[in-house]
């Protein structure tokens, strides 16, 4: 292969972020615990650089085709975006989105801080109408939980031409289904505690971005307001990196046949599913009744909140009381796992036969 010839997303998720080949070193970067650096170099502190997050932003940076800023948690990297964003200033974000992310530009609004603007993200005219006086685009695609899909080229070129910058939260599809900074979005934000770490061990979140001087500002807020993450966690988070495309591609197969199947039952009112990735939602044709049912009658799926582990887990999402209200009582999020499938669809089954009116 010529040295010049790009290496594939899976290729990049096992080679990134590792110390050069030479004799002795470690094929991976070791875990690095300190506080204090000897003082002469580029790290001098804690708070402001790690050996080992410097391997994940490298990791996940080289799949995103960017610069990577490692974060505390996935929230703590959304609060750092919006922080940037101008007193009194429009943010435009989808309806349906991550709950924190809601929460967050609501409380910013609640103290004066910021005008937040929610739009359904599947009417791209009326996306494109709101950007018009806005200065941040905050996007989802697929949307958490609705599974809504976004016209991210269309929206974000008309959020550039009204002079906002574009974030697009990709915890959903993950850098090897989608690339927004390739469809020129300014900045890509995950929650690595979801799919790029894979494992429901790790609080953690990242900021993605091809522009120097906005990679510069988001590292002098980090350093400022110290929403580092942990060197264990970006440790634990690399190491649940190198197999991401393996879990992806196993949890979409598995998802991919469940939603076949789940079309087919009589207690499914409606299936979404957006035609790639491993999240899955289903609305019970009973309601929250039923949806609760579910959740309590199976033995391998698992009722828990988060999503991308290799576990499959599930949840009725109008049980937190922040939730939409324009989300369907009955709506069931699924996060597909990596177990067999005929396993996954027989536990389901049962539980789904039970909630029949």
């Amino acid at each position: 292969m010529p040295d010049d010839s790009p290496l594939k997303p899976s290729t990049i998720a096992v080679t990134a972020g590792r110390p050069p080949h030479e004799p002795d070193r470690p094929l991976n970067e070791p875990l690095t615990m300190a506080s204090t650096y000897v003082a002469g170099g580029d790290l001098e502190y804690g708070r402001y650089g790690n050996p080992t997050w410097a391997a994940f932003e490298a990791a996940l940076g080289e799949l995103e085709g960017g610069s990577c800023l490692a974060f505390a948690s996935g929230l703590a990297a959304v609060s750092t975006v919006l922080d940037l964003v101008g007193q009194d200033a429009t943010v435009v974000a989808p309806r349906h989105a991550y709950n924190g992310s809601i929460m967050q530009l609501a409380d910013l609004e609640a103290r004066g801080r910021l005008r937040a603007r929610l739009v359904d993200v599947t009417d791209t005219d009326a996306v494109v109408a709101a950007c018009a006086d806005a200065a941040l685009v905050w996007l989802e695609s697929p949307t958490n939980p609705a599974l809504e899909v976004a016209d991210l080229e269309t929206i974000t070129r008309a959020a550039h031409d009204a002079g906002a910058y574009v974030v697009v939260d990709n915890t959903f599809a993950t850098p090897l289904l989608q690339r927004p900074l390739d469809l020129d979005a300014d900045l890509v934000v995950h929650s690595a505690t979801k799919f790029l770490s894979g494992h429901a061990d790790v609080l953690l979140g990242a900021v993605v971005t091809r522009d120097p001087e906005l990679l510069g500002v988001l590292k002098n807020r980090r350093d400022l307001i110290g929403a580092i993450p942990g060197s264990l966690e970006a440790w634990l988070a690399l190491r649940g990196l190198r197999t991401l495309h393996l879990r992806v591609e196993r949890a979409q197969a598995n998802a991919q046949e469940l939603v076949r199947r789940l079309g087919e039952h009589p207690a499914v009112g409606e299936v979404r599913y957006p035609g790639f990735g491993a999240i899955v939602a289903i609305v019970l044709a009973q309601g929250a009744m039923a949806a609760d049912l579910l959740t309590r009658k199976t033995s391998l799926w698992v009722h828990a909140t988060s999503l991308g582990g290799v576990e499959s887990t599930f949840e009725r999402r109008r049980r937190w009381k922040t939730e939409a209200a324009t989300i369907p009582e009955g709506l069931v999020r699924m996060s597909v796992g990596i177990e067999d499938v005929e396993d996954l669809w027989d536990d389901l089954r049962r539980a789904l036969d039970g909630c029949v009116g």
